[in-house]
């Protein structure tokens, strides 16, 4: 099969489905558990001189007759991860080594680029995102797959579901691949799963190893990360997927009836220790210049097993709605509301949307762990960023609302609905002045960053013993060139 689709290029899958659809309504033909296919046999790479060059190879992989569903679980912040496959419903131990973190299927392929002179310009190993962009490859698939559309890289997660449908493909190019180094030129490559996973999904030589032409050309690659936008790329005629998020909508009226809060599920909101930290100055020009910042980044997350959706609605001629929190019973039906606050217009630059005020508190507190800096950021947006427990009861593999646009709404919107679903997390990385802490002034020595979820207690959970999470961190250094040292937290080693 891959000579096949090597030799014809985009024609490949067009005949990988013909084979499929001559096969319908018959026995299906016999498919190894995964394949290794690409519609192209030449890409074009851009060589950012300051970024470096995103391998995109527009290479897949595609499922055979059943799908292939992995979980990743942590039992806590001092274990391991431990990676199962899951067969017919039934967890199948995997072989060690393979899964060591949250990133998806580590070193799944190896890739080996030689120059015009046969010199290896690069040998490297890459990680398999089985959520990674995709879609049906044959009319017998599947319609639709119940998998998540992304693999995750918070370091708190604990426990992540990777899978890909029967008949569909997924990338092999993960957005969280780091660049390559690469000079201007033209190399052949080859790409190759490695064999501990042909061995475990039976995956015969040809249909295993992809050879192909590179064209590396100079010029900023618009899709780099350090652009701002992930994830397009490389082959000829080949266009970035478009997000596939909707903006979600508010009830059409405010709740009526009498507040109550029912029996049944709740939301439980749990804070995961402050990670992504860093000391910062503030800019030339402004009124922080020649302050210093501690910058970090803070998880909320929804363990279940009922979302949290909140619906705004717009005072009259005001920046101002009033909240209001759903409840559900087992079959997601709305069973009750109560009123939670309220939700304000952020007009400053890198928010410009609605926040639901009092989610999360962020402080820093001295060894004695009482409040000597609190952070200016107290209202928020949810919105489902990160994937944190997808192995926990009714988590939603699919949550809607999984970027800022989804959620916030505009300056004329009368009413917003904004939910952290089962599972997923919402994080914000505090790397503005305003939102982080000032220690322009604080002694060397060592602090608590303080992260608690529903500060004021306005929100109705099953649970609030876990709303607060702390993180050591230690000051050193002089004024104006401070350092900061951030102990890992059991084997996690995110500062």
């Amino acid at each position: 099969m891959r000579t096949a689709i090597a030799a014809a290029g985009a024609a490949g899958l067009v005949a990988l489905a013909a084979t499929s659809a001559s096969a319908a309504g018959s026995a299906a033909p016999a498919r190894p558990a995964l394949a290794l296919v690409s519609p192209v046999t030449e890409v074009t790479l851009n060589a950012d001189e300051e970024f470096g060059t995103d391998l995109n190879l527009s290479t897949y992989v595609v499922a055979g007759n059943a799908p292939i569903e992995v979980r990743a679980t942590r039992a806590d912040f001092n274990s391991p991860v431990v990676a199962k496959q899951y067969v017919k419903g039934k967890p199948v131990a995997m072989p060690k080594g393979l899964v060591t973190d949250f990133s998806g299927l580590g070193k799944f392929l190896h890739v080996t680029l030689t120059d015009a002179q046969g010199k290896t310009a690069l040998d490297v190993d890459q990680s398999l995102c089985l959520n990674g962009d995709g879609s049906r490859t044959r009319p017998d698939a599947p319609a639709t797959s119940p998998y998540p559309d992304y693999c995750n890289s918070n370091p708190f997660t604990t426990g992540a579901v990777w899978g890909l449908q029967t008949g569909w493909s997924a990338s092999t190019y993960s957005y969280d691949q780091k660049p390559v180094k690469l000079a201007v030129g033209k190399y052949k490559a080859k790409i190759t799963v490695n064999k501990a996973y042909r061995d475990l999904f039976k995956i015969p030589a040809n249909q295993s190893t992809l050879t192909m032409n590179v064209n590396v050309v100079p010029g900023e690659d618009p899709c780099d990360p350090g652009h701002g936008v992930r994830g397009c790329l490389a082959a000829k005629g080949q266009k970035a997927q478009a997000s596939k998020a909707q903006p979600l909508k508010a009830n059409a009226a405010r709740p009526t009836g009498k507040p109550s809060t029912p029996k049944g599920p709740k939301p439980d909101l749990i804070s995961v220790p402050a990670w992504g930290m860093a000391i910062d100055k503030g800019e030339e020009g402004t009124p922080e210049a020649g302050r210093e910042y501690l910058s970090f980044g803070a998880t909320v997350w929804n363990a279940g097993p009922s979302p949290l959706v909140l619906d705004g609605f717009r005072r009259q001629g005001a920046d101002l709605m009033d909240a209001f929190q759903y409840f559900y019973d087992d079959k997601g039906k709305e069973i009750g509301y109560q009123n939670t606050g309220t939700m304000e217009w952020d007009p400053r630059e890198g928010h410009v949307h609605w926040h639901f005020t009092d989610f999360a508190r962020y402080s820093l507190l001295n060894a004695k762990q009482s409040e000597v800096v609190r952070s200016q950021k107290e209202a928020f947006c949810l919105a489902a960023t990160d994937m944190m427990d997808y192995t926990v009861k009714n988590a939603n593999w699919h949550p809607m609302n999984t970027d800022l646009h989804t959620a916030c709404g505009d300056h004329t919107s009368l009413s917003v609905r904004e939910v952290l679903d089962v599972g997923s997390g919402d994080t914000y990385n505090q790397t503005k002045p305003g939102q982080s802490f000032d220690i322009t002034d604080l002694p060397n020595g060592e602090y608590f960053v303080e992260v608690k979820a529903n500060p004021e207690g306005k929100l109705i959970e099953g649970n609030t013993k876990n709303n607060t999470a702390l993180r050591k961190v230690i000051l050193g250094g002089v004024k104006g060139a401070r350092t900061l040292t951030v102990p890992k937290v059991g084997v996690i080693d995110a500062p």
